[in-house]
């Protein structure tokens, strides 16, 4: 069976207004074909204050977010719980949410580039949260082939 796979989500806080994740716009069939270039894996949910993104099969995607905006309303919009609640859910074997050290975080094929992108963006600049997500997705779309620079993103 081929699987569809949708990749790199980055997130970036920088202070308590300055929040924004994104991810690129390419869809991969198997190892060998692109099936879509702008896919859009980042979005608003629950009463637009929480923003979310998944990296991973397509299917997976679409069923998190919808998993994830459901747990959001069970627990009243408390996100740590939310996530925490879905991820021993979703996976037969422990549950984890890592929390990252720092602001930024990024996942898929390409989020080791977009994450040393981010890190050092982060920390050797007054970039915003925003041109942070945007700069290390486009990075890492020049490097990883499961990435590409049709990037979308979501601001709080």
């Amino acid at each position: 069976m081929v699987e569809f796979h949708a990749t790199t989500i980055c997130a970036v806080r920088r202070g308590p207004d300055d929040i924004c994740i994104g991810g690129d716009g390419q869809v991969t069939m198997g190892e060998t074909a692109i099936m879509k270039n702008g896919a859009k894996k980042v979005r608003k949910i629950y009463k637009n204050s929480v923003i979310s993104g998944f990296a991973g099969s397509v299917a997976d995607a679409f069923a998190l977010t919808e998993k994830f905006e459901g747990k959001l309303e069970e627990h009243s919009g408390n996100l740590k719980r939310a996530a925490v609640d879905l991820a021993q859910m979703w996976r037969s074997d422990r549950g984890e949410v890592i929390e990252p050290d720092q602001d930024f975080v990024a996942i898929g094929s390409g989020g080791n580039y977009a994450y040393s992108a981010a890190n050092a963006l982060f920390n050797h600049t007054n970039m915003t949260a925003e041109e942070i997500v945007r700069e290390s997705l486009k990075i890492a779309s020049s490097i990883c082939v499961y990435t590409n620079d049709n990037i979308s993103v979501e601001k709080l």
